[in-house]
């Protein structure tokens, strides 16, 4: 049997699931890979103000969504953990765009200059 390659997900996805203050609070309690229910992600430190359980499973669902955190199963209990891949996939990104700015800017440059 062969498994069937998930299709990537659109990098506007992870930068909009990233974008808001208590995801990336999330994500960050969960950088650790440790996974976490949802009751110690409400609990959880790095959270600038107290959240319900239904505010945090909505922002998890939206990470979810973006491949950025993944659910398992553990008897009555979900926990999550970080998936680092689309992440990762914004940084080298973010990386070749820098780069194509770093180059064009040093071209304006020697041409500034010559």
């Amino acid at each position: 049997m062969t498994r069937r390659r998930e299709a990537p997900i659109p990098r506007a996805l992870v930068f909009a699931a990233l974008g808001d203050p208590t995801r990336l609070a999330l994500v960050a309690q969960l950088a650790d890979a440790h996974p976490r229910s949802i009751s110690q992600l409400a609990h959880g430190a790095l959270l600038t103000r107290p959240l319900t359980r239904q505010a945090i499973t909505k922002h998890l669902g939206v990470l979810q969504s973006a491949g950025i955190v993944r659910c398992t199963r553990a008897g009555r209990e979900r926990r999550f953990h970080l998936d680092p891949a689309p992440i990762e996939d914004l940084r080298q990104y973010l990386d070749r765009v820098s780069q194509h700015w770093d180059n064009a800017l040093a071209r304006l440059k020697s041409f500034v200059e010559a």
